[in-house]
């Protein structure tokens, strides 16, 4: 999209290594937006907030258009269907101490993780998008999750995680207050996100 923003990398979990963000978020979680006034934590949400308040943009599909609905069911698949088995089983394989770690859950829960993941192996049998021939984002919040210790167990879906997803396959990073700034409705204009703050 263009926008100038500011990225602090935290280790993680920040709760645990980095105290004083617990201030500035009490959740202790990432990722965390901050624009202006507005304080997010959601991946899911953060994206569609971006794409509405700073668009226009191919990444968002509209209301007007008749794939809105599963724009937004693919975008939300993410974080409420894929993330919580993942984080189980990153949980009990990586971050607990060796004697807190439990192979059962994680693969049980991987499991889990594998069998919601035959929704988007079947949608991406068809087409290089998940919806309306052209987004982008829903893919991609449905795929990054196949990169973790449960893997996708699907050729496809894990291939696509070493292709370009368009022209701008890697990420521009800008200087905060560099950058252009988009219109909101009404023609005002307001600032880029400021700041974002991720894992390292």
């Amino acid at each position: 999209m263009g926008l100038a923003y500011e990225l602090k990398m935290l280790p993680f979990p920040p709760r645990v290594f980095a105290k004083d963000y617990l201030a500035l978020n009490p959740l202790g979680t990432i990722p965390y937006l901050i624009d202006g006034e507005t304080r997010m934590t959601e991946s899911s949400g953060i994206c569609h907030y971006l794409g509405i308040t700073y668009g226009s943009t191919p990444l968002m599909v509209g209301p007007e258009d008749p794939a809105y609905g599963a724009f937004l069911n693919w975008m939300y698949f993410s974080d409420a269907t894929l993330t919580f088995p993942q984080t189980l089983v990153l949980r009990y394989t990586q971050l607990e101490p060796e004697e807190r770690r439990n192979p059962q859950v994680a693969t049980d829960y991987a499991k889990w993780f594998l069998g919601r993941l035959r929704a988007v192996e079947a949608a991406t049998g068809k087409a290089e998008t998940l919806c309306a021939g052209r987004s982008r984002r829903p893919t991609l919040s449905s795929v990054m999750p196949c990169g973790s210790p449960t893997r996708s167990g699907s050729p496809r879906i894990s291939g696509r995680m070493s292709r370009p997803i368009g022209p701008a396959a890697a990420t521009r990073r800008l200087p905060a207050g560099g950058g252009r700034r988009a219109p909101r409705r009404g023609g005002a204009e307001r600032r880029a996100p400021r700041s974002r703050f991720n894992g390292g």
